[in-house]
């Protein structure tokens, strides 16, 4: 996400959304090492910024739309941001847009709020923006390129501790419904492991 879509370079603002998710916690752990200057993090409760900032986030805001704008270019001393990875689409896209820094990119990779956005060619022309979209089967177009070299990476930082994989809660594969019912009301932090043993 940071290299392939949002181009990260050396000392830009990223803002991760949904950062105390299973994705959310992954990049904001990645954000600095692969060249982050700032790393600002929403998520939905004390709790969960809580978390992100224990993940690496250097601050945490909430991710309501209303403001959002306004909270991320606090967060960046004023200024617009550079990247955002965007789990969720919905109004949260529209604020995040508008809070970009020319050249900036918003990343998506996701649309957990089931809101399609509208995107106008003029607005990204006027504001020098760019919306990259994510799809991770398209990486298996060119397997070794984007993905084998990049998952050794991740494994690789993970071996040296650079990243870890955020265990948000363990089901049996008999509850498996009430996982997803804790995920869909967004009580869990990290991955959720199903237990099949």
């Amino acid at each position: 996400l940071h290299r392939t879509c949002g181009r990260l370079g050396g000392g830009e603002t990223v803002v991760v959304h949904s950062a105390a998710g299973g994705t959310g916690s992954l990049a904001v752990q990645l954000a600095r090492p692969m060249g982050a200057g700032r790393v600002i993090a929403t998520a939905s409760s004390a709790e969960k910024r809580e978390a992100a900032l224990r993940f690496g986030a250097d601050v945490a805001v909430d991710p309501d739309p209303e403001g959002l704008g306004d909270r991320l270019r606090e967060a960046n001393d004023g200024r617009g941001v550079d990247v955002v990875i965007d789990m969720a689409g919905g109004p949260g896209f529209d604020a995040s847009l508008r809070a970009l820094d020319p050249f900036g990119r918003i990343v998506v990779c996701g649309i957990a709020s089931k809101e399609q956005n509208e995107i106008r060619t003029g607005h990204l022309l006027r504001h020098s923006r760019s919306v990259v979209g994510f799809w991770l089967f398209h990486c298996l177009d060119d397997p070794e390129r984007r993905f084998r070299a990049p998952l050794r990476d991740l494994f690789e930082r993970a071996v040296r501790g650079e990243v870890t994989v955020q265990v948000g809660g363990r089901w049996p594969l008999a509850e498996a419904a009430a996982a997803h019912e804790a995920l869909v009301a967004r009580r869990t932090t990290g991955k959720l492991v199903l237990d099949v043993g």
